[in-house]
């Protein structure tokens, strides 16, 4: 008897875990526009779901089913939420504010591959050179990372744009222009770090 508990709330679990993250996954494809992929998914997320609700109903008076279903309902929300970082869908716009205008940041992000539109500005301090970039999401973090090299001052605000249309950069990012290479990161710092001195 011990074991059919065991194996009932094993499943349970599991069912859980798949479901939510089929869930997560659907909401995030509805909220990027890929709604044929989120129709798709949500048929196998319902089915899931019923198998995984249906064990549940049957067996109430169990508490440690509802236990399972609860805790694979916050494991799937994790297990979700990261499937989705690795999917990283969609685009980035990161709006950047260097402290030091003289800095070649504009030309060195173009190099790379990134859409830049800079202009000058004034802050507290003085004058100030701010850009707005637009990447792909799989490519954010390695932005940050070049940005922060260049001028580790810089002031950093990053959102999710809502519609993207134009630009001649689209097209570039689009085709994966973008360099990611670590022997081209390599070959860039030197580049900058000789620029510097």
């Amino acid at each position: 008897m011990l074991d059919n508990a065991l194996i009932m709330v094993s499943i349970i679990l599991i069912i859980n875990i798949v479901y939510v993250s089929f869930s997560t996954i659907r909401m995030i494809l509805t909220l990027k526009g890929r709604r044929y992929i989120a129709a798709v998914v949500s048929m196998f997320e319902i089915t899931i779901y019923v198998l995984g609700l249906g064990l549940v109903l049957d067996n109430l008076d169990q508490i440690e089913n509802i236990i399972a279903y609860a805790l694979g309902f916050g494991i799937g929300v994790v297990v979700g939420s990261m499937i989705e970082e690795k999917l990283a869908l969609g685009y980035i716009t990161v709006n950047v504010i260097s402290s030091d205008p003289n800095i070649s940041f504009t030309k060195q992000l173009r190099d790379k591959g990134y859409g830049v539109t800079s202009w000058y500005a004034y802050g507290m301090d003085g004058d100030r050179l701010s850009m707005q970039i637009l990447t792909p999401r799989k490519y954010e973090l390695q932005l940050y990372e070049t940005i922060r090299f260049i001028d580790p001052k810089a002031f950093i605000v990053a959102y999710e744009p809502k519609q993207i249309h134009g630009g001649f950069w689209v097209k570039q990012v689009r085709r994966g222009r973008i360099k990611s290479g670590k022997k081209e990161e390599q070959q860039e710092k030197e580049a900058i770090q000789s620029e510097q001195e």
